[in-house]
């Protein structure tokens, strides 16, 4: 995450999955029992800044000297959830995808050839001790990949505009995790029988498979996170993603070939649009 972010975000989306309590072991249960009981919280703008600030040495730190233990934190029907930041580990995983993201000399310039390798043996060296790790956070620059919005349904969408200057406006979907898992596999379902294969396919069994492993009763949640800069209120408003997905995802169950492929227009295009500004000037 730290390595992405560093470059791309505050533009970036996050498909976040809150774990309850009783999912952790011990001692780290405990750790986020106290940790959830504190008076201030760090929020995903805090969460930013701190993956911001390794842009300033020199050279950048291309990941996390030592793991966070900040977590997001939500409850659910009254149980506490905590969702780890992990930026440790997410960094190293950002990394190992940021060659195919940027060109060569951009990506020399930012993180040098010495400090990807040092970052890169790190990471091998930890993950043998630690072969079964995770992240509880996913990101998604410049868009929002249509595999998460199977997941949501258009009733769990959550908005709020902009309330003044310093309040952002704010988008996101949160579901029960076993609703996310039925409606991913209803949605690959759909697709197999309809014989569409490809990347929507694979990323749906590729989502499938980071949701099994969490706690059933795990929360999960899709926020718009800093793409909400990138689109005025009124695209906010307007913008029902999830609900086009389903209707794509039904029509083509209902054998209706125009519908679904209205519905992934009217995606696409809004998609577009966003991801063409990152190569604005």
């Amino acid at each position: 995450m730290s390595v992405v972010s560093s470059v791309l975000v505050p533009y970036a989306a996050y498909l976040r999955v809150y774990e309850p309590l009783a999912a952790f072991p011990e001692p780290e249960r405990g750790h986020w029992a106290r940790y959830a009981r504190r008076r201030t919280i760090p929020t995903a703008q805090d969460e930013l800044r701190r993956s911001l600030a390794d842009l300033l040495p020199t050279p950048p730190v291309a990941v996390p000297v030592h793991e966070s233990g900040d977590a997001f934190v939500a409850y659910v029907d009254g149980v506490v959830c905590v969702c780890p930041w992990r930026t440790r580990l997410r960094g190293w995983l950002a990394l190992e995808e940021l060659a195919g993201q940027l060109p060569p000399p951009l990506l020399d310039a930012v993180l040098p050839p010495v400090v990807r390798g040092q970052a890169a043996a790190d990471f091998e060296r930890w993950r043998e001790g630690n072969p079964d790790a995770r992240p509880w956070i996913r990101t998604a620059v410049w868009q929002v990949p249509v595999r998460w919005f199977t997941v949501f349904a258009d009733e769990e969408r959550e908005y709020v505009p902009a309330a003044g200057a310093g309040a952002p406006p704010r988008l996101r979907y949160r579901t029960p995790m076993v609703e996310a898992r039925r409606r991913l596999a209803r949605a690959l379902r759909t697709l197999r029988e309809a014989s569409v294969e490809g990347p929507l396919t694979e990323g749906l069994v590729e989502v499938g498979r980071w949701l099994e492993e969490f706690h059933p009763r795990s929360l999960v949640e899709l926020d718009y996170g800093g793409l909400v800069h990138t689109l005025t209120d009124e695209q906010l408003a307007k913008d029902r993603s999830a609900a086009d997905v389903a209707e794509g995802i039904a029509a083509l169950r209902d054998g209706d070939g125009p519908g679904a492929q209205a519905a992934y227009e009217r995606l696409t295009e809004r998609w577009r649009a966003i991801r063409h500004r990152q190569f604005a000037n």
